[in-house]
């Protein structure tokens, strides 16, 4: 008989255990360990698990915070939400328990590599009450799943919608195929204006030069300093996180994680942290000297320096992160779609969110998402 548990540390499941529910995922029991040891700060970390006789067959990382409900608000109004919430935070701020993770571009569901396709709703469905239960043990108002990809849309929505949950849209995933022998194959994909931009942006780079590392305890100062710059520079931001993440990330993930240092001279412009996996790049955290970035044309030429190693290592796509996704349309990439369901405990409140839902949805403020969402209708 299944049996569902919440448990409160990912040492409640054997790495063996938990990763053969997702097989080739790099962020693995391993990463998830590393988000507990030196995460954010404001999250509690929780995982649903089902266990039948004893073995893992359905489990999923879930968090809880004090959720702002401006987060995805973006231009001249988040200005406005800031000064409603230094005036009244209550009203912008709600007790979330949510699947999924802070640090993760999509929602982890995993299931035993045995488990039929038809057994899935309803292990989702106990994974989702069991969620539930815990909400109103712990007096969290609105329960939510952050960023369920596209992919297994079907199963999310055909599990959730019943239940009374509202689908968003979430923060598309950008990705970019390189079937290319080399840099010039993938160049001409683009269109002649981009490939002449790109071109003369790339001489800003004639003289950096580029480190790759597993280790930056000597430079973890620095990386702090490139990551809160860009963390200022960005009008969406969920979680922060403390320098020590990143050096707690690529001991656990070691060899798979690493580090790429920019350098002019003896000064660090720009940072790129990487999880490498067989025919995978993943572009996890960016950090840039803000001072210097028009100089540089550092965003871009980090961008071109990723396309170019993924090239030479014969990786076939490069997954580049949920930011900027105009640029990233521009440079070649495609979008997946991720989902946001929620529902509130208290009906009354969750009539409310659904109004607010309309004014702060994601497609509101990005053109890219609300093509994505138009396109995917």
């Amino acid at each position: 008989m299944p049996v569902t548990a919440i448990e409160t540390t990912i040492e409640a499941f054997a790495p063996a255990d938990w990763n053969r529910c997702f097989p080739g995922d790099p962020e693995n029991w391993a990463f998830y360990a590393a988000c507990e040891k030196a995460g954010p700060p404001g999250f509690r970390w929780f995982y649903a698990a089902v266990r039948e006789g004893g073995r893992l067959v359905a489990v999923a990382p879930a968090f809880g915070t004090d959720y702002r409900l401006d987060t995805t608000v973006q231009g001249a109004w988040k200005k406005v939400t800031e000064r409603l919430y230094r005036l009244a935070p209550a009203l912008l701020s709600v007790r979330l328990l949510a699947m999924g993770s802070p640090v993760a571009e999509i929602c982890h569901l995993g299931f035993a590599p045995d488990v039929a396709g038809d057994a899935r709703p309803g292990y989702l469905a106990a994974l989702v009450a069991a969620l539930q239960r815990l909400a109103a043990q712990q007096r969290y108002g609105l329960l939510g799943i952050k960023d369920a990809p596209a992919a297994d849309g079907a199963l999310w929505a055909d599990t959730l919608l019943p239940r009374g949950f509202t689908r968003l849209p979430g923060l598309p995933t950008a990705v970019l195929d390189l079937p290319h022998a080399d840099f010039d194959g993938y160049l001409a994909t683009l269109s002649r204006a981009t490939r002449k931009d790109l071109r003369r942006k790339a001489k800003a780079f004639d003289e950096i030069r580029i480190e790759k590392r597993h280790s930056v305890d000597d430079v973890i100062d620095e990386i702090g300093r490139l990551y809160e710059a860009t963390v200022a520079h960005s009008d969406l931001q969920f979680e922060h996180l403390p320098p020590d993440y990143f050096r707690e990330l690529l001991r656990r993930l070691a060899p798979n994680a690493s580090v790429f240092l920019y350098w002019a001279d003896t000064r660090l412009i720009a940072f790129n942290f990487v999880i490498e996996t067989e025919g995978r790049l993943i572009d996890k955290y960016i950090g840039m000297d803000y001072a210097l970035v028009h100089e540089y044309s550092t965003y871009f030429n980090t961008w071109m320096c990723n396309v170019k190693y993924c090239i030479a290592q014969a990786i076939s796509t490069y997954q580049s992160g949920q930011a900027f996704y105009g640029p990233k349309l521009r440079l070649g990439c495609r979008l997946t779609p991720n989902w946001q369901f929620f529902r509130h405990r208290n009906v009354i409140l969750n009539a409310l969110l659904l109004l607010v839902a309309k004014c702060v949805r994601l497609d509101r403020f990005d053109p890219a998402i609300a093509k994505l969402i138009e396109d995917a209708a």
